[in-house]
């Protein structure tokens, strides 16, 4: 029996909208917390990990086809490929080896407001873990992620994600609650 590398996902890759690895099982990492970061070159923030003892995050792992990582290296090619297969936990068939995916250049500095978190991002990732793992699952999203104290830019009606959802009222209910517990400051969108 073949058994195919896996990435976990901890962002817009719990959204199975996003990708086509059917394949896909709820996970835990332990060891990581989430992380606000920019990218040189990138016009927004976006999700990233970094070491953090005592802290566990949800995500989605999922069958790389054939060790084939092209598609995924090119998704995430501003990330770094980084083996974790110790640290997950997960129900799927085996003991695949498992990768995640992380900005670990120090040019990856925190958002601000020429380089602002998309909120049609956040509605991605967070429609994800409401689908995977609750309303509790998108409230430990958020507890599990640093870095909120950030600006947030509406282009709801306009998405600049590349992969934007459409959010139901709920869904949005849900993303727009948690973001006014949060530090975020909310920029409009540019007319």
């Amino acid at each position: 029996m073949l058994h195919h590398p896996h990435f976990f996902g901890y962002g817009s890759l719990v959204n199975r909208a996003t990708h086509a690895y059917a394949a896909a099982h709820p996970a835990r990492a332990s060891g990581w917390r989430r992380v606000w970061r920019r990218a040189p070159g990138q016009p927004a923030a976006f999700l990233s990990v970094e070491p953090a003892p005592g802290v566990e995050i949800e995500g989605l792992i999922a069958a790389v086809p054939d060790g084939d990582w092209a598609a995924l290296d090119a998704r995430e090619a501003a990330y770094a490929r980084v083996p974790v297969t110790d640290q997950v936990r997960h129900a799927a068939p085996g003991r695949p080896e498992v990768a995640l995916y992380r900005l670990v250049d120090p040019k990856h500095a925190a958002p601000c407001a020429a380089h602002p978190i998309l909120l049609s991002y956040v509605d991605v990732v967070v429609q994800g873990f409401l689908a995977e793992f609750g309303r509790a699952g998108a409230e430990r999203f958020a507890e599990t992620t640093a870095g909120w104290d950030a600006p947030v830019l509406d282009d709801r009606d306009a998405p600049r994600y590349p992969r934007a959802q459409r959010l139901d009222a709920r869904e949005r209910a849900v993303v727009d609650g948690l973001l006014a517990d949060l530090p975020v400051t909310r920029l409009p969108a540019a007319p």
